[in-house]
């Protein structure tokens, strides 16, 4: 069959049922990101490959994948800008003692029981040649995350978002998304820094080096360059500037051997806070990335995800436990220090719940594991698991806890994010 056409194919296919899927999971009171993430499992080895092993073969082989790969790759690095454009610095500010201490107790708990539960379970989720101390850092690591931009969708759905509840935990959420970035930057250099010819000096000088100099001259320039006309509209050459910097940011921790990633996350916070060009940026590069890029994103989770690589006694007691101390980690240590903190049992359980919420960030988070060898195929598929588990569990924890709109006195009118049309679009 011709390249070409596999191509097209693959795009068909794989849009259609993302987005068949996300339709599906909306129906059933979830959000989009549940199908999407289901549809990615289902199109892989845990599927296709074995109802239709030679469709899956023509479709998703090996060889025909490189071109998947680089699409899903731009879809992830503009989900990312995205995420570091949606972050509100100033709402870290205004409620920063008690946000410091809600998302450190978020954070640290599932992270010291991920970084436990990782040291003892290496042998079924490390990869090769992997040191059990890089595989605990790592785990716990992706078990502290929260999905800051699924959550700002569920609380939407929910009448949650200007809510006195609401508003505190898309703020924690927000901190919690800058700490665990900032952790999983640091593991990847521990990890990337014992690899056959990488230089820690490099990484090291060279990354605090580049952050300097975007905090420094990147956002002053930008706020230069980026400013709107007087029509107020985003023009194409300012919009390939940003696209391009992006990028330029994110080949240039590649390249120091951190990842590309964190380049993309970094040149989106560096963005002017304006709402309008905010705004615009959002509206410019939404509708790609959601219709066409991010599903491929999710097809390439899934397409390296098998559960039937969880099979036997020692892998099925690791996807159950990591699953059990991913969910009792961030809902105990988020619960318990809302209580601290003067809130009511319900309403500490509730925070807990939403803090809970994964997503899509769980699964950037384990492709970043499978890619610098620190998970096994097993271990990443588990952690594909925790991604859709936990964030399956907020709607109902919410609908159990009876978590519902205050009225319209009580609600905080404080703008939190810049406003975003259909954020689980953009980010589910």
């Amino acid at each position: 069959m011709p390249e070409a056409l596999i191509g097209l194919l693959q795009l068909l296919v794989v849009v259609g049922a993302a987005h068949g899927a996300g339709w599906i999971a909306g129906r059933l009171g979830q959000p989009r990101v549940i199908g999407e993430m289901a549809a990615g499992l289902l199109l892989g080895p845990s599927l296709l490959g074995r109802l239709a092993p030679g469709v899956s073969a023509t479709l998703f082989g090996p060889q025909a994948l490189d071109g998947l790969q680089a699409l899903s790759q731009l879809g992830l690095l503009l989900f990312i800008f995205l995420v570091g454009l949606e972050l509100q610095p100033q709402q870290l500010h205004q409620r920063r003692r008690l946000v410091l201490a809600l998302t450190l107790s978020s954070t640290l708990v599932p992270f010291v029981a991920g970084v436990g539960v990782g040291a003892a379970l290496v042998p079924s989720i490390g990869g090769p040649q992997m040191a059990p101390w890089q595989v605990a850092l790592f785990l716990g690591v992706a078990l502290s995350i929260t999905a800051f931009p699924v959550l700002a969708r569920i609380l939407d759905e929910r009448g949650l978002l200007r809510s006195p509840l609401g508003g505190l935990a898309i703020v924690c959420a927000a901190a919690a998304d800058v700490l665990a970035w900032c952790a999983l930057a640091a593991v990847v250099l521990l990890v990337q820094a014992t690899a056959p010819g990488a230089s820690l000096w490099l990484m090291l000088g060279g990354g605090a080096l580049f952050v300097l100099v975007m905090l420094r001259l990147g956002r002053p320039l930008a706020a230069r360059l980026l400013r709107l006309p007087r029509d107020g509209v985003l023009d194409n050459g300012r919009l390939a500037a940003i696209v391009l910097a992006l990028i330029a940011a994110a080949a240039l921790t590649e390249w120091l051997g951190i990842h590309a990633l964190f380049g993309a996350f970094l040149a989106g916070t560096m963005m002017p806070r304006h709402p309008a060009l905010s705004h615009q940026i959002h509206a410019k590069l939404e509708g790609l990335t959601t219709a066409l890029l991010l599903p491929l994103f999710f097809a390439s989770v899934g397409l390296r995800a098998d559960i039937g690589l969880i099979q036997g006694g020692p892998l099925l007691l690791a996807a159950g436990l990591i699953v059990a101390v991913a969910v009792v980690g961030k809902l105990s240590g988020a619960t318990l220090a809302a209580r601290a903190g003067g809130m009511g049992w319900r309403a500490a359980l509730g925070f807990g719940a939403l803090m809970n919420t994964r997503g899509l960030m769980e699964l950037v988070v384990a492709g970043v594991g499978l890619e610098i060898g620190v998970l096994s195929p097993a271990g990443f598929t588990i952690l594909v698991l925790v991604a859709l588990v936990t964030t399956c569990m907020t709607g109902p924890l919410l609908d159990l806890l009876r978590i519902t709109p205050p009225p319209a006195a009580a609600r905080d009118d404080t703008p939190l994010v810049v406003p975003i049309p259909a954020p689980d679009r953009v980010k589910s």
